[in-house]
């Protein structure tokens, strides 16, 4: 027989067994308080991974008397939602529908417009979660259409609480009188990071580890022994494995890219390996080929439309291209030297014929011969100053040797 997960079996069922959030299902909570006096409108739970995101939609559901249902959007599809929708005619959709949506920012543009008219005449109540920024990656008419509502990473002491509950439960199954020192437990929380699922899942291996011997004791030990690993997923893990993609493709190695690319969509990354691809398309190949922003750009749209697992296609077609493509830092290089001059304070007077409203003395460069006229720009204070320095590849030598001739005619 399959054993739910500990997680699942020690869920909260009421909004006062919710640990954490107390801005939300505390005393004077607002989703609480919208609870208690009958009010359930479309809502949009975003927050980190483990913050008790899925367990208060079930709570709310509950409280309602809607028919739940649950989907997650990195393995559901059109047709899913489809059939939840032919729900909302029969009996079992009589009070309507209460959707769970778990991990929305997987679902394309087509997939979430797919849900509003159902919103819109009632037979759908949607609670939508999302570890990312909803206004980067929820459809804009969804979002004016819900409330949205923050989920923090639970506090340590919060977190302690689900560990204590655990871990009756496991010696009630297990007929075991296992302890949880509080100094381990709190560690064993802070490590958590605030996630409770991960804090449950840890606690789980190191009850078995502690052994079932009258008087066994959770550890310290027993907990670093199952605190490292794929599984255990780390911020520090996180900008590593960017880091490491972003090295490779800057060391042009094409076989070290693939690896990254797929190690981030391994542990289901997908949007910060698409906002690291479009910072490396202009810092790392920048003017050596200034079309890689574009289709950089284009490839990570397109990953977000199809959603995993096919959105790995357009993103290895970016990694892979940036991976190969001539590399230049050399506009990323001017900002840098230019943001150095501005902190400093200088350049605070630009020149008077550059001014609004009059430009006296400005010099519109289309009058002249080859578009191009010698004029000061820059500020008094830093006349002569170099900000940018063409790169060796063919694209910035070629452009450089272009102006080059250009102002050399007009010395």
């Amino acid at each position: 027989m399959i054993q739910a997960p500990l997680a699942d079996a020690i869920r909260p069922r009421t909004m006062d067994e919710i640990v954490g959030q107390p801005h939300l299902f505390g005393k004077n909570g607002v989703l609480r308080r919208m609870v208690e006096a009958g009010r359930l409108t479309n809502m949009i739970f975003f927050g980190p991974p483990g913050t008790g995101k899925t367990t208060a939609a079930s709570v709310i559901a509950a409280a309602s008397g809607m028919e739940f249902r649950r989907l997650n959007a990195t393995t559901a599809s059109l047709s899913d939602v489809k059939d939840i929708l032919t729900q909302t005619g029969g009996a079992f959709g009589a009070s309507g529908i209460l959707l769970y949506l778990d991990e929305i920012q997987y679902f394309n543009r087509k997939q979430q417009q797919s849900l509003l008219e159902h919103m819109e005449d009632g037979r759908i109540t949607l609670i939508a979660s999302t570890t990312e920024n909803p206004h980067f990656y929820v459809y804009n008419a969804l979002i004016s259409r819900s409330s949205l509502f923050e989920f923090k990473p639970v506090r340590p002491a919060d977190c302690l609480i689900m560990l204590h509950r655990a871990l009756d439960h496991l010696n009630r199954q297990g007929g075991t009188s296992t302890t949880l020192p509080e100094k381990v437990g709190l560690a064993l929380a802070e490590g958590a990071g605030g996630d409770v699922r991960r804090a449950v899942g840890l606690l789980e291996n190191a009850y078995f580890a502690a052994g079932f011997e009258p008087g066994a004791e959770i550890t310290e030990a027993c907990v670093k022994a199952f605190d490292a690993g794929v599984d255990n997923f780390s911020d520090d893990v996180h900008y590593d494995l960017l880091g490491c993609l972003q090295k490779s493709i800057r060391g042009s190695d094409p076989d070290a890219t693939a690896f990254y690319v797929a190690k981030m969509l391994a542990v289901g990354d997908m949007f910060s390996l698409c906002r690291r691809l479009q910072v490396i398309a202009s810092e790392d190949i920048g003017l050596a080929y200034p079309q890689a922003a574009a289709v950089v750009r284009a490839c990570c749209e397109s990953a977000r439309e199809l959603g995993m697992p096919e959105a790995g296609i357009p993103l290895i077609h970016a990694a892979l291209l940036l991976a190969t493509a001539p590399k230049s830092n050399s506009a990323n290089a001017a900002l840098e030297a230019a943001m150095q001059d501005v902190e400093a304070g200088k350049g605070a007077r630009i020149p008077l014929h550059l001014q609004s409203p009059l430009f006296k003395g400005y010099k519109y460069p289309h009058d002249y011969e080859n578009h191009y006229v010698e004029q000061q720009y820059l500020p008094d204070d830093l006349l002569g100053r170099q900000y940018y320095t063409p790169g060796p590849n063919k694209t910035e030598q070629a452009a450089a040797t272009y102006w080059n001739a250009i102002k050399g005619e007009k010395k």
